[in-house]
């Protein structure tokens, strides 16, 4: 039975007014206050579970400084042993991929990226917490890019400034690594200068790096570049396959070199690290070249204008669009800022051909011919800020949707990501708009051939990647705990020992020798969150955004005199997020009468800071009381009359008493946090 429906013969209900305003904390007994028939208690228990809930929310992106370690993970270990540390990337795929290998006094970072599918407010991206890579700071000798995915060197421009090291990688990788950079919104430190090493895949080209040797060799995955990253270890052979899949007819020809990985296999590996993102999905990914007829073909039939959403980094389907393209005589049009840094990147760098005179402004599509027209955009994963997602809402500023227009959705959604409801609500404002509509998840119903093919492999291609390293360890990366664990009973039907196999998380650290591997502890490890602006933000500050989405913010502006005790002004009231406070006169009216007497009642027993902590108390029951809900509560507090208003019964050189010239300062100090409020907040219809 709750409080408010006990009956009134209980001894709690029995209580005087002035008993029962006591018993719920509010001071003094003063026969004009309200009884409680909410206790106070309740009414903090529902703030503490509003804290719980965004702590819940936060706890799943929070920073080193919240992992709890056993000692022994922080020791010097000068055993001559390689530790794996999975720093980030271990816990789902496109999740800030990140890793370590360390042997005695050398450090080799492989990828450092970033989590776009982090959903917290007014946060763009996560990456990995450095904490432990800054306590070895010495140790580390270079970082080593699988390929140029932002998962993978999006954490970049945030880590390296700390901790500086060369960046190795294949010629498109290090281009797009430089292209981050270039486009990084903020500066980088003093003296900092971005050092990279072009590595040729197709050579096995090996370099030494501290005690390692490391060579890449060419995998297929959806943007050129792609490698395995091959460490020689003084323990033995590590092999990261990076993100992977074994098309045996990609456009531009670069397979992957499966001829060398059985060579590195037959000669011994010692760990295989394998990405392990789509484990689920039965059979074999199919070739890319599946998709090039679908793009003539709505070409063909396209009565308008086509644009197509894509991956700024598939370039080889990009290459697929120009060809279409040409061969329909229509002009190209780029649209997104990644869009056109990456093509041009890429045209620099001889990894597309387009001829000459095929691109055009996107400002100048308007002067052609609608069925002249070919826009390559982002905005397949409904990005709120993306081209694509700007034209289907109509605050692009070049283009406005027509009925005739097509929209080809190159993509699937990020596994995840829950990207799944942006691209529907986009879609339905672009069907809205009359334009012709066509997704690869539904491309059967719509009478055409498939728009997209995954970049990773399927279930049968990782076990063949596993037949031909042969391992003697092996270490799924990069994918959830449930994929990965797929990924364990794959090797294990390949004959691996289990006990030779380990799902690792974020943080755990696996030392290896040639003949044993063991989980020894973890490091300091987490998620740093960056905004917009690509500044740091605290959990703190994420927390506090959650809770005030909630229930939303209340401040109470206090002018009290300090000799009388009393209130010099109406209590100020703002309200964000909580109520609306013209449709609540009557309750903000007596949330000041309530304020007021609290002043009246406690502001002279107590010290200010135990004043302050009181009234925050005091509104959060009163407001939970009549809402049921439980704001964020901010108490400011301002105190005007000092030592010169403590003397009674004189009058100054001007004719006026202490008492007068102590209102008057209230009411200017009042006024200047008017003001200060209009500044800050506005004047509009939510305070008053």
């Amino acid at each position: 039975m709750t409080e408010q429906t006990k009956q009134p013969n209980n001894k709690q209900n029995r209580r005087t007014p002035q008993q029962g305003a006591k018993r719920q904390g509010q001071s003094g007994a003063n026969p004009a206050a309200p009884v409680r028939t909410v206790s106070r208690g309740a009414a903090i228990r529902a703030q503490k579970r509003n804290a719980e809930m965004a702590n819940k929310i936060t706890n799943e992106y929070l920073d080193a400084s919240a992992t709890k370690l056993e000692r022994r993970a922080n020791v010097i270990d000068d055993h001559p042993r390689l530790k794996f540390i999975g720093l980030g990337g271990m816990d789902g795929g496109g999740s800030k991929n990140m890793m370590l290998l360390e042997y005695l006094n050398d450090a080799l970072i492989i990828d450092a990226g970033n989590d776009l599918g982090v959903d917290l407010p007014g946060i763009n991206y996560g990456i990995a917490d450095t904490s432990y890579l800054e306590s070895i700071k010495n140790k580390v000798r270079g970082y080593v890019i699988s390929h140029g995915h932002l998962d993978h060197i999006g954490g970049l421009p945030h880590i390296l400034p700390k901790i500086p090291a060369p960046v190795y990688g294949s010629k498109f990788t290090i281009g797009r690594v430089e292209e981050t950079f270039e486009n990084f919104g903020l500066p980088m430190p003093d003296g900092f200068e971005l050092k990279t090493v072009v590595m040729n895949e197709s050579t096995h080209e090996r370099l030494k790096i501290g005690s390692f040797f490391v060579e890449l060799v060419r995998v297929t995955h959806s943007i050129p570049g792609a490698t395995s990253v091959v460490i020689d270890t003084p323990v033995g052979r590590v092999i990261n396959t990076g993100d992977f899949r074994f098309d045996p007819n990609p456009l531009d020809h670069e397979r992957t070199d499966m001829d060398r990985l059985k060579q590195l296999g037959n000669e011994g590996v010692l760990v295989l690290l394998s990405e392990s993102t789509t484990t689920e999905r039965m059979g074999r990914t199919p070739s890319e070249s599946t998709i090039e007829p679908s793009f003539i073909d709505l070409l063909d039939r396209a009565p308008g204008r086509v644009f197509v959403a894509i991956f700024s980094t598939n370039i080889n389907r990009i290459q697929m669009i120009i060809n279409a393209a040409v061969h329909h005589g229509r002009k190209i049009a780029l649209d997104g800022r990644s869009m056109m840094s990456t093509l041009e990147m890429a045209v620099r760098h001889g990894f597309v051909k387009v001829p000459k005179g095929t691109f055009i402004p996107i400002a100048s599509a308007n002067n052609l011919p609608d069925d002249k027209v070919v826009v390559v955009c982002t905005g397949g994963q409904g990005e709120p800020s993306s081209a694509l997602m700007r034209m289907s809402t109509g605050d692009h500023r070049n283009v406005k949707m027509k009925p005739k227009d097509t929209v080809i959705l190159s993509s699937t959604p990020i596994p995840e990501t829950g990207n799944d409801a942006l691209i529907g609500d986009m879609v339905d404002d672009l069907m809205r708009k009359g334009v012709h509509v066509f997704q690869h998840t539904t491309h059967v119903l719509d009478g055409v051939g498939p728009l997209h093919v995954s970049g990773h492999a399927s279930s049968d291609e990782y076990r063949e990647m596993i037949q031909m390293i042969k391992p003697k360890f092996f270490v799924p990366i990069y994918g959830s705990y449930r994929s990965k664990q797929r990924h364990i009973e794959l090797g294990v039907e390949e004959g691996i020992p289990r006990n030779n196999t380990y799902n690792v998380e974020n943080g755990d650290v696996l030392a290896f020798t040639g003949d044993k591997m063991e989980h020894i502890g973890q490091v300091p490890h987490g998620t740093v969150l960056v905004d917009q602006t690509g500044a740091i933000i605290s959990n703190v500050v994420i927390k506090d955004r959650i809770m005030m989405a909630q229930d939303g913010l209340v401040a109470v502006v206090l002018t009290v005199d300090r000799r009388a005790g009393t209130s010099v002004t109406s209590p100020d009231i703002i309200s964000r997020g909580f109520i609306y406070m013209r449709d609540n006169e009557e309750l903000m009216t007596e949330l000041r009468n309530e304020l007021r007497r609290a002043v009246e009642q406690r502001f002279k027993r107590i010290d200010l800071d135990r004043f302050k902590q009181e009234i925050k108390e005091h509104v959060t029951h009163f407001l939970y009381e009549k809402t049921q809900r439980s704001p964020i509560v901010i108490p400011v507090i301002n105190v005007v009359g000092g030592k010169a208003t403590t003397v009674t019964g004189k009058t100054s050189q001007n004719g006026k008493t202490p008492e007068d010239i102590a209102k008057e300062e209230a009411v200017a100090q009042a006024r200047r946090f008017a003001q200060l409020r209009q500044q800050l907040l506005g004047q509009d219809a939510r305070v008053d």
